[in-house]
């Protein structure tokens, strides 16, 4: 829970937060922020325009209660990379498209260098695309630790397969291969593996310095929680020398789920719909379907799934981009459907829906805030991944946690020339075996609802992410008091 009373300290603590161009980075590290105000760090997130935008109802609100949070605006470097004016978050491109993105980040080195310079703060949080940030760091004799914005499971079978190449040897894209070294046994086939782990990708050539940069870091400050992932900080630290601690789930931590539409009069309206038509639904009847901000899907595959949730014979409510327009609908189906479905254009307030009593299923794409915000709900999620480390993060729903069901047990791929739909009929059955009665239902629900209890203690006061937090500020204010007895004893030998 957040704390308007900071923890007694002489030395205040400055950090800089610096988020990635994306709005599944972006946020989860604001609430990082956020909870470092909530025990009184002047807290500073570096941003660009179209960013801070995404952000400042929450910043202003956080402000409002009388945080020291504030941001920092530098340009986003459009010129430089050739990109449109405006286009600052890959959410603005499609996905084929979004690693411009990625190619216009290292001309923002300067910005970062300029601020960090001059404001000179006892800390650095930056996310894993910036890594020059630690070079600068260490100049300023300052820690900068590491923020990836996806567990420490995804992150662990990323550095095994890189390691140990497991796929490399095996004759099909998709025959499963047992990836090495890790506390559970995880099964990957080379269709699943993350774009950059199984072919040249435009940005393949930025890995190495991403790696270098870690070795440089403090550790890494993780949205997730021990009761969780316990095993893989002890196995992070033994494969790639950095410490973790975990703050999360920062959904639960932050108590911010009431801003994070932003002031978007058309997310207000779908907030109140939405929740309106829940109330009126039973205790833990409805599927909520929902892929993110990034996710498309082609009109045949967005029919099937139509169809699917239609069949499975429960309320639902959907999702869907507003992009998608209505080609894809099935003829008839907002008649069939009516007041058992509601599709909702546009954006969902998907941690109240998560919490709300009568949501029974999470159908996911398994992006990493998604699964702790379902996680965090209790919630048993039918999962759907489709690109970048989503089928990683399957594995630690459905084989590791066993909180889950996938919505096709046949082979897919992360990559987008290579497309597989999903059959109503898949769907339909993947719900059931959830909602339905029977042993294997009755086991996933019962075991989403003890996860979702561990998430909860462990930010309440005294629980282990409360604790891992207190851990991290210690350790920076550790740090801070070393580097000012530093400085004093270079003025007394003056």
């Amino acid at each position: 829970m957040d704390r308007l009373v900071a923890d007694a300290d002489p030395l205040p603590l400055r950090v800089f937060f610096i988020p990635f161009f994306a709005t599944g980075h972006l946020i989860p590290l604001v609430d990082i922020a956020r909870l470092f105000a909530a025990r009184g760090v002047d807290s500073t997130i570096l941003v660009t325009p179209r960013n801070a935008a995404l952000i400042r109802v929450t910043v202003d609100a956080a402000a409002a209660g009388g945080l020291p949070l504030r941001t920092l605006i530098y340009p986003f470097p459009s010129a430089e990379s050739g990109l449109p004016p405006g286009v600052e978050n890959i959410s603005d491109l499609p996905p084929e498209e979004s690693y411009k993105i990625d190619l216009a980040t290292p001309f923002t080195r300067p910005a970062h260098e300029q601020l960090l310079r001059l404001h000179r703060p006892d800390a650095v949080v930056s996310d894993v695309h910036f890594p020059w940030t630690a070079l600068i760091a260490r100049d300023l004799c300052v820690p900068r630790f590491l923020f990836t914005a996806v567990g420490l499971f995804p992150a662990s079978v990323v550095a095994s397969v890189r390691k140990h190449r497991p796929h490399a040897g095996v004759a099909g894209d998709d025959e499963p291969v047992l990836v090495p070294d890790l506390p559970h046994p995880v099964f990957l086939t080379r269709s699943e593996l993350p774009d950059f782990l199984r072919r040249d990708v435009p940005l393949r050539r930025f890995r190495d310095e991403y790696v270098e940069a870690e070795t440089a870091s403090a550790g890494v400050i993780v949205n997730s929680f021990a009761e969780m992932e316990a095993s893989y900080s002890e196995y992070y630290l033994r494969a790639r020398g950095l410490r973790s601690w975990f703050v999360g789930p920062v959904s639960l931590a932050t108590s911010n789920a009431g801003v994070r539409g932003g002031g978007d009069p058309a997310a207000s309206a779908n907030r109140s719909r939405c929740l309106s038509w829940l109330n009126a639904q039973a205790p833990r009847s409805v599927v909520y379907a929902c892929f993110g901000s990034w996710s498309r899907f082609a009109n045949e595959q967005l029919r099937e799934m139509a169809q699917g949730l239609e069949a499975s014979g429960r309320p639902f409510l959907w999702v869907v981009r507003e992009e998608d327009g209505q080609e894809w609908m099935p003829q008839g189906f907002e008649q069939r459907v009516e007041g058992r479905g509601l599709v909702l254009p546009g954006w969902a307030p998907q941690v109240d829906v998560l919490s709300h009593e009568a949501t029974g299923a999470f159908l996911t794409h398994c992006g990493w805030n998604s699964l702790l915000e379902g996680a965090a709900a209790g919630m048993p999620m039918v999962t759907w991944p489709l690109s970048t480390e989503q089928f990683i993060n399957e594995k630690l729903v459905v084989a590791v946690l066993r909180v889950g069901a996938r919505a096709s047990e046949r082979c897919r791929s992360t990559v987008d020339d290579e497309p597989h739909v999903v059959r109503a009929e898949e769907l339909a059955r993947a719900v059931g075996r959830i909602m339905d009665g029977g042993e294997e239902a009755e086991g996933i629900r019962r075991r989403a609802r003890e996860l979702g209890e561990k998430a909860r203690q462990a930010v309440r006061e005294g629980g282990s992410s409360d604790k891992g937090l207190r851990d991290l500020l210690v350790e920076i204010r550790e740090g801070q008091g070393k580097k000012k007895d530093v400085a004093a004893a270079a003025v007394g030998s003056l």
